[in-house]
């Protein structure tokens, strides 16, 4: 790899280069800075590019800086190549499952990884002219690479470029944070920044982190052919999940090979001739595993550091940005959006949170972060995703919730389809059918879940749901019958007495 701007991006192959040429240009010239501009962007990820593109649309001046690459971590080490790995896994994994459905595939089916890899690459290459540095420059931005600082309370310094703003945003992210772990900085490791540039299949693979990004990669590795150990220190992957709905995925990873070490105690790492050892205590019994590669992926930092925030007055801590709930930081010039001050690390929340800093730093708007209603999913095979409260934060707030669950084995098209594991569950203020929060465990869970997150955008109620006509057979009717259950709860033995009594009547 012979470009400095970005170390992640290997092996230098024509689809990395033509990613770099477009997000990070070798021969890119930084404009002259106007006098002043409405808005300096600060970051080139997901936030920074929607809070730029929208405000040069209505008008604004409009200055975005970004040091290493344009379309930040979801473009070129985050959700564009992990969701091309997890496509490649689940086609092997439906070949080797064929056999359910009446088709017989001869020989053993075998992942050329080599292949998958430079598929991820070619099609993350296609995608980036949409987060290229000439496609914002032609949009009336002026885009600087390099390395951003606030000089003052209303400029920032990039390189010997003054930019003064009547408004700036901080929209810098967050990186792969290095737990506590004895021996981990004496071992080679990857994070999601390094992952993709992977040539070759580890034959064993050790992961640290049973969030969403470990539980998805441990199950797209197993199914190219790695023997994956999948290590998680708290009990049960997914620890931030619905009981029910993380015991499924649990039990597809297993079924896909990944030997879990829940409870991981005493974790330690050391290496000696003979490679990676991974040590941990799980459930009573002591492991030490020999592994080629090891990712870590555990926890997330704001990148704060050598921005200067000092000298803008923005206040900080380890947990990023410090802002109000109109995302306005301590310096009322400065607002921040994404990953460097949410807690919710999402791609579309950093999207929805750079729009509400359009209306408030531009004109003046009034728009509130935590009006937001944010849904997530997690994608392994099959899905979960989720949306509003889980049952037991609603309990913690003293609201009394009534909940319903349909599960997928009753619905179907999901017995057509061969995807019996999941259910749709829905939760809803006690005594109405306001809906508080979701959780979907299905093959497309992250398609399903945007349903009841417009009725709940919209106060839309689960009796709406169910008086809507959905297709038939889809797996989405999982929810309309979930608002018949609801109807039929509200048939009280009075209400039934009484329908009787007319009926009888009216014979």
């Amino acid at each position: 790899m012979n470009d400095q701007t970005s170390p992640a991006i290997s092996p230098w192959d024509i689809h990395n280069q033509k990613l770099v040429s477009q997000v990070h240009p070798a021969d890119w010239k930084n404009p002259v800075p106007t006098s002043r501009y409405n808005l300096v962007v600060i970051g080139g990820g997901t936030a920074g590019l929607v809070a730029a593109a929208g405000a040069a649309g209505l008008g604004a001046k409009v200055a975005l800086i970004e040091k290493h690459l344009l379309g930040g971590d979801c473009l070129n080490v985050g959700c564009v190549p992990s969701k091309a790995l997890l496509r490649a896994g689940r086609a092997a994994a439906e070949l080797r499952g064929a056999e359910e459905f009446g088709i017989r595939i001869k020989g053993e089916v075998t992942v050329d990884f080599s292949a998958v890899m430079e598929r991820m690459r070619r099609l993350r290459a296609e995608i980036s002219p949409h987060d290229s540095a000439a496609r914002f420059r032609e949009l009336g931005i002026d885009v600087f690479l390099g390395n951003a600082q606030f000089a003052g309370a209303d400029t920032v310094q990039v390189g010997d470029q003054s930019l003064r703003f009547a408004k700036a945003v901080i929209a810098t992210g967050a990186r792969p944070a290095a737990p506590s772990i004895p021996g981990l900085q004496e071992v080679p490791y990857h994070t999601n920044e390094t992952l993709f540039s992977l040539t070759e299949l580890p034959k064993r693979f050790g992961i640290i982190g049973a969030g969403p990004i470990g539980c998805e990669m441990a199950q797209a590795f197993a199914r190219f052919g790695s023997e994956v150990f999948l290590v998680e220190t708290e009990h049960g992957i997914l620890p931030k999940e619905d009981r029910d709905a993380a015991d499924i995925i649990r039990a597809a990873l297993i079924r896909d090979g990944v030997k879990l070490l829940c409870c991981g105690k005493e974790l330690k790492l050391s290496k000696n001739a003979e490679g990676i050892h991974l040590q941990a205590d799980s459930h009573g019994r002591s492991y030490k595993v020999p592994v080629d590669q090891i990712l870590v992926a555990a926890g997330r930092a704001p990148n704060v550091e050598g921005l200067g925030l000092e000298k803008a007055g923005v206040l900080y801590d380890r947990k990023g940005v410090e802002v109000n709930d109109r995302l306005q930081t301590s310096n009322s010039r400065i607002y921040a959006c994404g990953d460097v001050c949410s807690r919710y690390q999402f791609t579309h929340a950093a999207d929805f949170m750079a729009r509400i800093v359009i209306q408030n730093a531009l004109f003046k708007g009034r728009k509130r972060v935590s009006d937001l209603i944010i849904p997530w999913s997690t994608y392994t095979s099959p899905e979960i995703a989720h949306v509003g409260l889980y049952e037991k934060e609603a309990r913690e707030k003293g609201i009394e919730v009534e909940t319903f669950t349909q599960k997928l084995s009753e619905v179907d098209r999901a017995v057509l389809d061969g995807e019996r594991e999941g259910f749709v569950r829905i939760h809803v203020r006690k005594g109405t059918n306001t809906i508080l929060g979701a959780t979907i465990v299905a093959a497309h869970a992250g398609e399903m879940i945007s349903e009841i997150t417009l009725a709940m955008n919209g106060k839309l109620g689960l009796k709406t749901i169910g008086g809507t006509i959905h297709p038939y057979p889809t797996q989405t009717e999982a929810i309309r019958k979930l608002g018949d259950v609801y109807n039929r709860s509200r048939l009280t033995p009075l209400v039934r007495a009484l329908f009787g009594r007319w009926l009888a009547w009216t014979r």
